[in-house]
């Protein structure tokens, strides 16, 4: 956002910030993204950013909420839900995750993700909020899981919970490994490995 831009209305400052902290922080780390980054990204003035937040690290645990909040509904309303079969939806998440896999690296990867990985150590506030964001997704992922182990016991004795948390691994990794290449390109081949491994688990 440029200098000449209208700031928020004064209710929607608070979201402004945290949309802010979203979009620089999955482009370039939670160390790098300055409070003055943020001001301008957001058209708020500092008073009114700590008016929001009592510090940084404040700002942090509520960007973190803020983008289950900006998720949840997203992967709620995904057609994938529509299957009748456990399995099918298991399967149909891991191809919405390869269509939002399309655009640029900081558009696509996760900012609980980035973020915990700088401040798991430097604030226990931050990576708890970070940890919760994604173990909360992975619950959800989990109950399709169940469902699937139900109907289609698998080879080898797994639990829902330990897919649902190896199928973050699998993405979280690979959004480090296409930070690292530079394209999206180990993201989508992580996601095709998963699924193969699943099919030839329960099938």
């Amino acid at each position: 956002m440029n200098s000449t831009a209208q700031p928020p209305a004064r209710g929607d400052a608070r979201k402004a910030v945290l949309d802010a902290a979203l979009m620089l922080v999955r482009r370039q780390g939670w160390s790098a993204t300055s409070i003055d980054q943020l001001c301008r990204a957001a058209g708020v003035t500092k008073g009114a950013l700590f008016h929001h937040f009592a510090s940084k690290e404040a700002l942090g645990v509520a960007a973190a909420r803020h983008w289950g909040e900006v998720t949840t509904p997203l992967f709620a309303s995904a057609d994938y839900h529509h299957c009748d079969d456990p399995l099918d939806r298991v399967l149909g998440y891991l191809e919405f995750r390869v269509a939002l896999a399309e655009g640029p690296l900081e558009d696509i990867t996760c900012f609980a993700g980035t973020t915990v990985q700088e401040t798991f150590a430097s604030s226990e506030a931050i990576r708890a909020a970070c940890g919760e964001v994604i173990m909360d997704h992975a619950a959800r992922l989990a109950e399709d899981f169940n469902a699937a182990i139900g109907k289609y016991p698998p080879r080898n004795p797994v639990t829902a919970d330990s897919l649902a948390l190896y199928t973050q691994t699998v993405l979280q990794g690979g959004f480090v490994l296409a930070k690292a290449k530079g394209d999206n390109a180990p993201l989508l081949d992580a996601i095709a490995h998963l699924k193969r491994y699943l099919e030839l688990l329960f099938r």
